[in-house]
């Protein structure tokens, strides 16, 4: 793809990684890969007996797409709630939420921030780290 020729799609192993305590999450679809996309969508990874903290999206709604494994998901007061493969989940903006993997294997999670944006603050957190495209996170085992 020539610098003049407009952006279609992203692959993956071309993308980086950004890597935080809990698992990772590779960003297919941004404003910064596709100038004016309204929209965020990425593939989130989240390690066994690992999960997110309560947080906010103040400007952002989000959705969740549950595409492998389990865990429990709490959106606002709802208190927790199972979630699987194949389950959407709606987060509205500015409404605490988290999710947990409870599961063995990891937790696969398409997650779309609309207007985009959100992830900027991910960026900000304190366990974060970016990986170039092609380099793997190494997850160290538990003693």
């Amino acid at each position: 793809m020539s610098e003049f020729e407009p952006r279609t799609r992203t692959v993956p192993a071309e993308l980086p990684t950004e890597v935080f305590d809990w698992g990772s999450i590779k960003w297919g679809v941004s404003a910064g890969l596709f100038p004016g996309a309204p929209l965020t969508a990425g593939e989130v990874i989240i390690n066994p007996t690992k999960g997110h903290d309560l947080h906010t999206h103040p400007n952002s709604d989000e959705v969740l797409y549950f595409i492998d494994g389990e865990g429990v998901q709490t959106v606002g007061d709802s208190g927790e709630f199972p979630v699987t493969a194949g389950d959407f989940v709606y987060v509205p903006r500015g409404t605490l939420h988290s999710t947990f993997n409870t599961g063995w294997r990891q937790l696969r999670v398409i997650a779309v921030y609309t207007p985009g944006g959100a992830e900027q603050a991910l960026r900000e957190l304190p366990d974060f780290t970016a990986l170039t495209p092609g380099v793997q996170p190494v997850w160290e085992r538990a003693r």
